[in-house]
């Protein structure tokens, strides 16, 4: 029955139905078949339960945030402070684009929302600068991923939700291992600009300098509000994702008035509808997730894997990491933190393992599966955007997926990378 189930999923898949009908269809053949025992009542209240936390209201408010901003000009008067402290040095100009998909990305929360904001003004840059266009698509799309793991991160909302993991934690853990893969995608570029022979631009004045940082300071007030605040105790993370909207607000329509107030209506309606694709995905994520445990699949699957992994951290790591990071290069992050959490929660329990360095190895492995093929969400959201075939805009990731599997290897060795702020801010 398992082998028949998974068939049936991924025949639907391939067939091209969004991902919530194989979830449903996969609930309904396990209500039906003798593979576990529950009726539609029971799957309803899944369905309910999944999505009644009070933590995941702050999904549609930092989504709101998120196209508020990528509507305005935050994205510009962060890209001008990076480059202005980069673009004297070689291979300034992808060093420039990554940090800026970082900071937007420490603003909006989204990975998507910074691919639509930074590429369009920096791939342009790149392109009459000499580099290839398959290797600036890939740098958008890969350093966008970084939005996954610097504060506000949707992905660490769902996984705190579904692991009952601190979500002030997550946020904090995150930043280390962001800044890590931001260095690391800078390493590559200026080796990539000296082996290319492309020249730097002229260094900016301290004027320039200057300029460019007082013109930033309101949106790189983000992070520290949403963090901040949280650790400083003064909201939590749902309040922290409405002061997160109120701020963009501030700053879009009253400050740089780039944002009338008659075209709310239609970011808020846009919000809407990713919220209801989201909250769609997680409620039938829920159900479909339940219907597993009920049905002893975690224990079928997983039960020899685990007896062989024994109490040692790293080869649960190792495995828990592998098992992401496939399912999210065929499945939309957040389906795959629904179903697969709540499979490794016992091993997470039973190694010993910080379920906070846990979920920052999860959600790195989500931000390499949203830029992997077959499916990555945001290779799509490259193709809607720039126009560009699918072999275009994945032929230049490799690279850099080998360096966010690195990224992966060096937290699995030192979790410290991972777990020092959020010690820090436990204290």
């Amino acid at each position: 029955m398992l082998t028949l189930l998974i068939i049936t999923m991924v025949v639907l898949l391939l067939m091209g139905f969004p991902m919530m009908v194989p979830l449903a269809i996969g609930t309904l053949f396990m209500m039906f078949t003798d593979m576990t025992f529950f009726g539609p009542d029971q799957a309803i209240s899944w369905m309910v339960s999944g999505v009644g936390s009070w933590v995941l209201a702050a999904v549609p408010m930092f989504i709101f945030a998120a196209d508020i901003l990528t509507k305005g000009h935050t994205a510009n008067r962060l890209l001008d402070v990076v480059d202005s402290f980069t673009r004297h040095i070689r291979g300034g100009l992808p060093i420039t684009t990554a940090a800026s998909c970082a900071l937007f990305g420490a603003v909006s929360g989204s990975t998507q929302a910074t691919v639509v904001a930074m590429g369009g003004p920096m791939r342009p840059r790149l392109l009459a600068k000499g580099y290839p266009d398959s290797f600036a698509l890939a740098l958008i799309i890969n350093a966008s991923d970084i939005a996954l793991l610097i504060p506000p991160s949707i992905g660490f909302i769902i996984y705190g939700v579904v692991m009952k993991a601190s979500i002030g934690d997550l946020f904090l853990a995150g930043i280390l291992p962001g800044i890590l893969i931001l260095a690391m995608f800078s390493i590559y570029c200026y080796v990539g600009a000296r082996i290319k022979g492309i020249e730097p631009d002229p260094r900016a004045t301290w004027g320039e300098r200057f300029r460019a940082v007082r013109k930033a300071i309101l949106p790189m007030g983000f992070p520290v509000i949403v963090v901040g605040g949280i650790y400083g105790g003064y909201f939590s993370a749902v309040e922290a994702s409405a002061v997160a909207v109120a701020y963009a607000l501030l700053l879009e329509v009253v400050i740089y008035r780039k944002v009338a107030i008659r075209e709310l209506p239609e970011l808020a309606l846009s919000t809407g509808m990713i919220t209801a694709v989201v909250f769609i995905l997680v409620s039938i994520g829920a159900a479909f997730s339940q219907a597993l445990g009920t049905a002893g699949v975690p224990e079928q699957l997983l039960g020899p894997v685990i007896e062989s992994v024994g109490d040692s951290q790293t080869l649960a790591l190792i495995l828990i990491a592998i098992a992401f990071f496939v399912g999210c290069m065929f499945v939309d992050p957040i389906v795959v933190i629904l179903i697969l959490v709540p499979i490794f929660k016992p091993l997470v329990q039973s190694t010993g393992l910080d379920p906070i360095h846990v979920g920052v190895i999860v959600t790195l492995q989500a931000a390499i599966g949203s830029a992997t093929p077959p499916f990555g969400c945001d290779i799509f959201t490259a193709i809607a955007v720039f126009r560009r075939p699918y072999l275009d805009i994945v032929r230049g990731t490799p690279p850099f997926i080998f360096i966010l599997l690195l990224a992966t290897v060096l937290l699995i060795i030192f979790p410290e990378i991972s777990l020092f702020l959020p010690s820090i801010g436990g204290d």
